[in-house]
């Protein structure tokens, strides 16, 4: 038993690895011969963990890999506990519906980070997400539970659907976001384009938001310059072609 499963990238991904079992629950109970068994698809073809990760320590609830994996999706995916670590890119996918634990990834995630599985209702319903760089399309979409916080930017699509739960973008975002939400809320440090079903409700300093910058800065390193700590936000309230019980919450300074 050690404190962290490590497993680093041997050499770059020159196709998509499918790593859908990567998570840090299921890495806490295993052995190092069993994580190195985990299927994976790469190219299409089944592979195992261990062809393309060098492991070390074994029965952890915190996982950290090291490496390029722009190329590989899934990680992560319906994690329900435990401590992930993401020390560089990461493909699409990432958290999709996991239920509980954090991930923290070092680098930027593609498209449908903590979002649902094709054909289902809902995303990620519990646990944490921190993203140090970019998101793609689709984040936090249909997210039912948790916190999502980006510090980059975002693409597209941002929070559509979302059922309920947070997210913090730091950066900017593309269209629609917040689209058809039901409840939740969305926090933008920077514009924000929102749809034309959001009604403006007041400015304001949001007592919370304080905690949760608060809270950032001692989970996980992040900090949060003072004027937004400090400054006020505009609330728009949302989406009112849907229950209209959510809000995006867009720094004013």
């Amino acid at each position: 038993m050690s404190e962290t499963v490590t497993l680093t990238l041997r050499s770059a991904l020159d196709r998509d690895l499918v790593a859908l079992g990567l998570t840090a629950d299921r890495c806490a109970a295993a052995g190092a011969k069993q994580i190195a068994e985990l299927p994976v698809f790469y190219g299409g073809q089944p592979a195992r963990v261990g062809d393309f990760f060098a492991i070390q320590g074994e029965r952890a609830a915190r996982l950290l890999l090291v490496g390029d994996l722009t190329r590989a999706s899934g990680i992560g995916a319906g994690m329900t506990g435990g401590d992930l670590v993401i020390e560089g890119h990461v493909g699409r996918d990432a958290g999709a519906w996991m239920s509980g634990g954090t991930i923290d990834i070092h680098g930027d995630a593609g498209d449908n980070l903590g979002g649902a599985a094709p054909g289902a209702s809902r995303g990620m319903t519990g646990g944490e997400i921190v993203v140090r760089g970019r998101a793609g399309t689709d984040a936090a979409a249909s997210l039912r539970r948790g916190l999502i916080v980006i510090a980059g930017d975002a693409g597209d699509r941002m929070g559509q659907r979302m059922i309920a739960g947070s997210v913090l973008l730091c950066g900017k975002t593309g269209r629609g976001a917040g689209r058809w939400i039901k409840r939740g809320s969305i926090v933008s440090l920077a514009p924000i384009e929102r749809p034309a079903t959001f009604r403006y409700a007041c400015t304001y300093q949001p007592p919370h938001l304080s905690v949760t910058f608060l809270y950032l800065r001692k989970r996980y390193g992040l900090s949060i310059d003072h004027r937004y700590v400090a400054g006020r936000y505009a609330r728009y309230s949302g989406d009112l072609a849907e229950l209209g019980k959510g809000e995006i919450l867009e720094w004013v300074g």
